[in-house]
C-alpha cells in the first residue's frame, strides 16, 4: 500500500481506537457519551473534506484555513473531553499540509498544544509545576512535528516537481513525435519531388532529345527520295539514335550514369558525345581539354556531361550554327565547361525559347547549384552563344592517370 493510502486511513484508524478506549474507560454519563459520539461522528464526516483537499495541488487558501480551523476545534473538543483521543490527535499533523506557506507552522503549533494536553493526562493536570512540564512537552512536540512536517512538505514539493517535469516531458515527447512524423512526411514528399525532378531531367536529356534527333533525321530522309545512299545514311542515324535513346532511358530509370561515363572519364565521354552529336546534327564540332585532367566525383561528371548534352542540343535546334566548340578546362580550384557556337545568338536577358529549351536551361542551373556550381550564358544577336558551367574542385584532388591536353578534333 502506498503512502497516500496510508495517510487516508490513519485518521480513521486513530479515531476508531480513540473512540473505543474513550467509551470503554471513560465516565458513563449522557453528556460524556453525547460529546464523544457526536464529536467523533462530526470529525469522521469532516475528514472526508480534508482527504479530497489533500489531493489538490493548490487548494484555495480560505477553504483550507476554514477546514483546518474546524478540524483543530474538533480535536481540541475531543481531547479536552478525553485524553484518550490523543491517538486521533496525530491527524492534525498530517492535515496541516493543506495550509498555505508558513501557516502550516500555526496549525502544527495548535496540534502540538493539543497533543501535549493528552500526554499530561488531561487539562486537569496542567497546574503548578505541571505547567512547566506541559511547556516542555509542547516544545518537544512542536520540534518533532515541525521537523517531520518540513520534511513531508519538501518531499511533497519534490513529488510535485517530478510530476510536473514528467508531464512536461510527456508533452515534449508527444510534440517531438508529431514533429518526427511531420519531418518524415516532408522528407518523403521531398524525396518524391526530387525523384520526379530527376526523372523529368533525365527524360528531357534522353528521350526528348533523342526523339528530336530522330524526327530531324526522318525529315531529312524525305528530301532525298531519289538518293538511296543518303536516305540509308539518315535512316541509319535515326536507328542509332533510337537505340541510344532507349538505352539511356533505361539507365535513367535505374539511376545509372550516362552510357559514355560508365566506360570512360569525362574528357573521353565529352569527345564521344560531341562526335555523335556532330554526325547527327551535321554541324562541325571540336573538343578541347586544357590543364591537367583530374578525377572528379561521379556527381560532378554527370552534371557537366548533361550540361554539355543540353548545350549541344540547343545549338543544333535553335542556333543555326555551322561550328561548335566544346572546351573542358581544369585549374587548381575549378573545372569549367564551355560550349560556344557561331549561330544567330539572341538578345541579352532573353534566352532562346522553344519546346524544352527553357526547361533544359533551368534544369542545368538546378543541377549545377546542387553541387555548388554556376551557369553563365553570354550571347548577342548575330554573334553566337557561349554557355559556361563552372564547378569548384574539392581538395585534395587526385590527378588523372592520363591527362588529355590539347585538341580532339571531331569530323563532321
Amino acid at each position: 500500500m502506498d503512502s497516500a493510502k496510508v495517510q487516508q486511513w490513519i485518521p480513521y484508524v486513530g479515531l476508531t481506537v480513540s473512540l473505543t478506549l474513550a467509551l470503554s474507560i471513560g465516565p458513563r454519563t449522557a453528556a460524556y457519551y453525547a460529546v464523544v459520539l457526536g464529536g467523533s461522528a462530526a470529525a469522521a464526516l469532516w475528514l472526508r473534506r480534508g482527504m479530497a483537499m489533500l489531493e489538490e495541488q493548490d487548494p484555495p487558501v480560505l477553504r483550507a484555513v476554514v477546514y483546518y480551523a474546524v478540524l483543530l476545534a474538533l480535536l481540541a473538543t475531543l481531547i479536552l473531553t478525553s485524553p484518550l483521543f490523543g491517538f486521533f490527535g496525530f491527524t492534525g499533523y498530517l492535515h496541516a499540509l493543506v495550509l498555505p506557506g508558513r501557516t502550516k507552522l500555526v496549525g502544527i503549533a495548535g496540534t502540538a498544544a493539543a497533543m501535549a494536553t493528552t500526554q499530561m493526562g488531561g487539562i486537569a493536570n496542567i497546574h503548578g509545576v505541571g505547567v512547566y512540564l506541559y511547556l516542555v512537552l509542547f516544545a518537544v512536540n512542536l520540534m518533532i512535528a515541525g521537523a517531520l512536517t518540513v520534511t513531508g512538505v519538501a518531499e511533497q514539493e519534490h513529488r510535485r516537481e517530478l510530476a510536473e517535469a514528467n508531464e512536461r516531458l510527456r508533452e515534449m515527447l508527444e510534440e517531438n513525435a508529431g514533429l518526427h512524423a511531420q519531418l518524415v512526411a516532408q522528407a518523403r514528399e521531398a524525396g518524391v519531388l526530387d525523384e520526379r525532378q530527376r526523372l523529368a531531367g533525365e527524360i528531357h536529356d534522353t528521350i526528348a532529345q533523342g526523339l528530336t534527333g530522330i524526327v530531324r533525321q526522318l525529315e531529312v530522309v524525305e528530301r532525298f527520295e531519289d538518293d538511296a545512299d543518303k536516305r540509308l545514311h539518315h535512316l541509319t542515324l535515326a536507328r542509332e539514335l533510337a537505340r541510344e535513346s532507349l538505352a539511356e532511358a533505361r539507365r535513367s530509370v535505374r539511376a545509372l550514369r550516362p552510357g559514355p561515363l560508365a566506360v570512360a572519364q569525362l574528357p573521353e565521354a565529352l569527345a564521344e558525345l560531341t562526335a555523335s552529336w556532330s554526325r547527327t546534327a551535321g554541324i562541325q564540332a571540336r573538343v578541347e581539354v586544357s590543364g591537367d585532367a583530374v578525377v572528379l566525383s561521379p556527381e560532378v561528371e554527370v552534371v557537366l556531361f548533361r550540361a554539355a548534352q543540353e548545350a549541344l542540343a540547343n545549338a543544333g535546334k535553335y542556333s543555326g550554327a555551322s561550328r561548335v566548340g566544346v572546351t573542358l578546362s581544369y585549374t587548381t580550384d575549378v573545372v569549367v565547361l564551355d560550349v560556344v557556337d557561331d549561330g544567330r545568338g539572341f538578345e541579352p536577358g532573353g534566352e532562346p525559347s522553344g519546346d524544352g529549351t527553357g526547361y533544359g536551361l533551368t534544369a542545368m542551373r538546378s543541377r549545377l547549384k546542387q553541387i555548388g556550381g554556376t551557369l553563365t550564358i553570354e550571347s548577342e544577336p548575330g554573334d553566337g552563344t557561349a554557355i559556361s558551367a563552372a564547378v569548384p574542385l574539392a581538395p585534395p584532388v587526385t590527378p588523372a592517370a592520363d591527362g588529355l591536353p590539347g585538341a580532339v578534333p571531331v569530323a563532321r
